[in-house]
């Protein structure tokens, strides 16, 4: 059955058959994968394992966009961070172990205080032969890891 629309020619035709899914996938995931940058979620992550915890405890990591870290801190801090922007910028590019962050940008907030980490449970005792050979071994450091190796397998078990 010829197609007898006036103006119909095959070229005109070409844009509007049915296309891969492939084709149609980027424009609808471009704007949201633009604003899951893995560096970004891995930075919030581990901020104070990459920056240590004091100045984790007066600092908050916002946002990563375009290699520009933002970080939210009170007044006074930033000025010092803006001082130790290479060295703070070399130690999270070190433990991400590639060069994400290459700029810093410090916004003024109020950085709230993190809730202080609940107390262990208190230690139940290991069981006899865990116990035992324990007591087998010399005194040192090894031991005392292992006690406390044991300590933490054995804390939550009935």
């Amino acid at each position: 059955m010829a197609d007898t629309k006036p103006g119909y020619t095959p070229e005109r035709r070409e844009g509007y058959g049915p296309r891969p899914l492939g084709a149609l996938m980027p424009p609808l995931t471009r704007p949201v994968l633009r604003k899951l940058h893995p560096g970004a979620a891995q930075v919030m992550a581990e901020w104070e394992n990459l920056v240590g915890p004091g100045l984790a405890s007066r600092t908050t990591p916002r946002a990563l966009d375009r290699g520009t870290l933002t970080i939210a801190c009170a007044g006074p801090v930033a000025m010092e961070l803006s001082m130790l922007a290479p060295q703070v910028m070399a130690r999270i590019n070190a433990g991400l172990g590639r060069a994400v962050v290459q700029r810093l940008k410090f916004i003024q907030a109020a950085v709230p205080r993190p809730a202080p980490r609940p107390a262990p449970p208190p230690s139940r005792p290991l069981p006899a032969d865990v116990a035992q050979k324990l007591a087998a071994m010399p005194e040192g450091p090894l031991r005392d890891a292992l006690a406390n190796l044991a300590q933490g397998v054995y804390r939550n078990r009935t």
